[in-house]
């Protein structure tokens, strides 16, 4: 048999998925007329039509599918849905470890445009441009540093010299150092005999 589909076949598959959405638009429709008519009615009013308890007086261990429909209007569904957290602690304990509990969007920039030195065809002319006036203020930067450096040079130069003449000192002190011995690890054994 052939993979590819007949005419006949793709035609009869795009009748049935024009009729399916059809139906789905009427179902749709009919269900937003019957949302329509609850909207009007008290919460009581809906739960008795619709053959519903209470859902303030449900429990652990009662059957919260009922309240599912969409048939079920969705402000009693969520009273429903927040009684069924309420009573059950496994539900209502939030542990954090879920992976879908964090905010993703926290740490971002924000939602708007977010601004970059990038120009198409140019690359990022701003960081060149920088570059390029950082390249000129350069030779005064070197001008400065040189400076810099020739007043440490002789801060060093003084202080190697008043070192030098300090351990000149301590070398005249202790001309001849005391022999160097080292040292033993000696073990002591109790007799066992006593």
């Amino acid at each position: 048999m052939s993979e590819v589909l007949s005419s006949w076949s793709r035609r009869r598959a795009a009748v049935a998925a024009e009729a399916e959405r059809e139906d789905l638009a009427a179902r749709e429709a009919a269900l937003a007329l019957e949302q329509d008519a609850l909207a009007e009615k008290s919460d009581e009013d809906i739960l008795e039509e619709l053959g519903l308890p209470d859902p303030d007086s449900l429990v652990l261990g009662d059957d919260f599918k009922a309240f599912m429909s969409k048939s079920v209007p969705e402000h009693l569904r969520k009273r429903a849905l927040r009684k069924l957290w309420r009573s059950n602690p496994v539900l209502a304990c939030v542990d954090g470890l879920n992976d879908y509990d964090d905010d993703y969007l926290a740490q971002s920039l924000g939602q708007g445009v977010i601004k970059t030195s990038y120009q198409v065809g140019k690359g990022m002319l701003a960081h060149l441009l920088e570059v390029e006036r950082l390249k000129d203020a350069e030779p005064k930067v070197v001008k400065i540093e040189a400076a810099v450096e020739d007043d440490v040079a002789e801060v060093v130069a003084e202080a190697m010299d008043e070192w030098t003449a300090v351990t000149d000192e301590v070398a005249a002190v202790d001309e001849e150092p005391a022999p160097f011995a080292p040292r033993r690890m000696r073990f002591q054994f109790e007799d066992d005999t006593a």
